[in-house]
């Protein structure tokens, strides 16, 4: 019998705010030492009351809008009460009855093909602190505490673990152009819950939820495991089927029972009276739309437009400072698929050998756009180019004043070029006859001769067109 695997997806995100949700310590990135970033507030202590971020919610509201959501008008908070040691208030502020975001919908591209993931709801709400064990003791971390949440609930359409994967690296992308948040270091998490069903079934079969992940690797390797065991259990009675909530072991590559699967009433779910319902009127919404980026997907299609790869295209929307970069180098009249070349290749390339990443990426896009047209106009060689550019990131000068102190501005008359290599050509004659006899390589020896005699002023794509023209 064929079946068919069920999947719907919890993603938590933390969001890049300068504070945490209720109180004004920092947020995500601020903590430096184990409870360095806690106040009386997030830390749970009697008589503090919260006061809501404005911030969470406009990142919320983006959030929505960037999946197609309908925006609640009318927004609640309400309380998740259970014990944990790390959850000083002994319940979570969230949102059970009335949710920012509502009814949203995104495509995703997989080998089944383009189809669309519709997201149930979107709600605000705060994390929790983090247990850390060691030998004996545990200890608790409350920096965590407070820091704002967003959860983007799927309904359940995922049919495989490459459509999750599609999804979510989609997901990331959006958030993160449009910072939203960092989506980086624990920023993103994921509870995967999923089923098995016969092929054909409308009916959905017991359903467990593997908690907490962060890796696409080990969600992707969860699914598989999760589904097989499934499968296997209706199969061939391997085990009882259960709803439960179940853990990934890395080191196993298997999935392990945590606790049954609590329901809603479990957490006895109550309206929380210190926090006032939120009213969102056309003004607030359309004032976040003013300042929110272009679609990734209207963005991704002028690139492939301008002749940009797919692959490219991932890594430009990945980071919207990127993206920024290479908008305003197009700006200043440079060729876009060249543009992010220059980006991605050679910058990153250059940040690559300090052992930095993209990330890390400053330059101004003025002398980067300088570079790239003195190259595209003929003024200088696309060697001469890198050159600068090193100069550029390592020192911050002037690529123009930089280009003239160093005659890197010298055009090579097309008659040295000729010259040097009709003299490589005679000086390595065997090289040139197992060349025309169909030894490739032998190219190389002659290529390099004429390299080392120009040294590195002329272009190399020009030194090899000329070359081969002239075996010919």
């Amino acid at each position: 019998m064929n079946y068919e695997v069920v999947i719907g997806l919890e993603t938590h995100v933390e969001l890049n705010t300068n504070s945490k949700i209720f109180c004004s310590c920092g947020g995500h990135s601020s903590a430096k030492t184990p409870n360095d970033c806690v106040c009386p507030a997030c830390a749970g202590m009697p008589g503090m009351l919260p006061v809501m971020n404005k911030k969470v919610i406009e990142l919320a509201v983006s959030a929505g809008l960037m999946l197609n959501c309908e925006i609640s008008r009318y927004t609640t908070f309400d309380k998740k009460n259970y014990y944990y040691p790390d959850l000083p208030c002994a319940y979570q502020i969230t949102q059970l009855n009335h949710p920012i975001c509502t009814n949203g919908c995104v495509e995703v591209k997989s080998s089944l093909g383009t189809r669309d993931i519709h997201i149930k709801q979107i709600h605000m709400e705060e994390d929790a602190g983090k247990l850390v064990h060691s030998g004996s003791f545990s200890y608790v971390d409350f920096n965590r505490t407070s820091v704002p949440l967003i959860e983007i609930v799927t309904q359940p359409d995922f049919r495989s673990a490459e459509e999750v994967l599609s999804y979510l690296t989609k997901l990331k992308s959006m958030l993160r152009f449009n910072g939203i948040s960092e989506c980086e270091e624990g920023a993103m998490r994921c509870d995967v819950n999923i089923s098995v069903r016969p092929e054909g079934s409308e009916e959905f079969g017991v359903r467990t939820e593997i908690k907490n992940m962060a890796s696409f690797e080990a969600i992707e390797k969860a699914i598989n495991y999760e589904a097989q065991r499934h499968i296997d259990a209706i199969e061939f009675e391997t085990e009882e089927l259960v709803q439960e909530t179940r853990r990934y072991d890395d080191a196993s590559g298997k999935t392990f029972a945590m606790r049954n699967k609590e329901t809603e009433s479990d957490y006895r779910y109550v309206p929380d009276p210190n926090l006032m319902p939120i009213i969102i009127d056309d003004e607030w919404i359309e004032e976040i739309k003013k300042n929110k980026p272009v679609e990734v997907d209207d963005m991704a299609a002028q690139y492939r437009e301008a002749g940009i790869s797919e692959k490219e295209i991932d890594m430009i929307i990945a980071n919207q400072n990127v993206a920024i970069l290479l908008d305003k180098v197009v700006k200043m009249g440079c060729n876009a698929k060249n543009a992010a070349a220059w980006i991605l290749s050679d910058c990153v390339g250059l940040l690559r050998k300090d052992g930095k990443t993209i990330d890390e990426l400053d330059i101004d896009a003025n002398k980067l756009g300088t570079i790239i047209n003195m190259v595209e106009s003929g003024d200088i060689n696309r060697v001469s180019g890198k050159k600068i550019l090193v100069a550029v990131l390592e020192q911050n000068v002037d690529p123009v004043a930089f280009c003239k102190e160093n005659g890197l501005d010298k055009k090579v008359d097309t008659a040295v070029i000729d010259k040097v290599i009709d003299e490589a050509i005679s000086n390595n004659a065997q090289a040139v006859e197992d060349y025309r006899n169909g030894k490739v390589k032998a190219f190389q020896s002659i290529f390099g001769a004429c390299m080392r005699e120009l040294k590195g002023i002329v272009d190399p794509a020009i030194i090899k067109e000329t070359l081969e023209n002239k075996l010919k």
